[in-house]
């Protein structure tokens, strides 16, 4: 988990300046823009910071993640986007593959899982703010073409976060490094993942403390729960 070649980011870095200041009210913060094409998503970005409301995503808040990239390809199809994702969680990198098409402003994906994706409003002149809705929930993503943005940049994003009533965004860790594209070394690519590997995944999370901590608690959350209903 949402192009401009180096002389564009270059352009969009001088035209800033005509850049509106930061919004701070929700209607702002949640105003759905335009895409301008498919070229406006091509290239790579930073995958800065997550939101999502879907079953289980409490815990990613807990894993040791590092930095995570995602690369938008242009296919033959019209409009058409193949998409490279990588990230690392506890030091070891994982990638994926899938496809996306851009049809009346909207990004729809079937798989991993079927999404459909909007952007929305930012300050950040450089950035995406991608808005995701599945079946399950509800999903916001900061994407840069840096590999870090200001901390105004990013409290915009967090309260574009609150806005939408989703949980506090899990914060990817660029000092923690990148995946390289080209290297298979201590990556799994989940497209291919034997049970072995999900087995591997599942055992460093575990293995963590404060995984097994948010997961204690959320347990005992539920059971608080069950109670007072009771």
């Amino acid at each position: 988990m949402m192009g401009f070649i180096l002389i564009a980011v270059a352009v969009l870095s001088l035209l800033s300046g005509g850049w509106s200041a930061p919004v701070t009210n929700c209607d702002d913060l949640t105003q759905i823009i335009e895409i301008q094409g498919r070229e406006q998503l091509l290239g790579r970005w930073t995958n800065l910071a997550e939101s999502t409301n879907t079953s289980g995503s409490g815990l990613m808040s807990s894993l040791d993640v590092g930095g995570s990239w995602l690369k938008h390809t242009a296919t033959n199809e019209s409009n058409t986007i193949d998409v490279f994702e990588a990230v690392k969680i506890f030091g070891r990198c994982y990638t994926s593959r899938s496809t996306k098409t851009l049809k009346n402003n909207t990004v729809s994906a079937e798989q991993p899982k079927t999404a459909s994706e909007v952007l929305l409003k930012t300050g950040c002149p450089d950035c995406l703010v991608v808005s995701s809705k599945y079946t399950s929930g509800q999903g916001l993503q900061f994407l840069s073409r840096r590999n870090k943005v200001t901390a105004a940049e990013m409290e915009e994003f967090t309260k574009q976060v609150e806005c939408l009533n989703l949980p506090s965004p899990v914060i990817f860790d660029s000092d923690k490094g990148f995946c390289p594209e080209e290297s298979t070394k201590n990556t799994t690519d989940l497209n291919t993942a034997t049970e072995e590997d999900y087995f591997k995944l599942a055992g460093d999370i575990l293995g963590s403390e404060d995984v097994v901590k948010g997961v204690l608690e959320s347990i005992f959350s539920s059971l608080v729960d069950l109670i007072e209903e009771d």
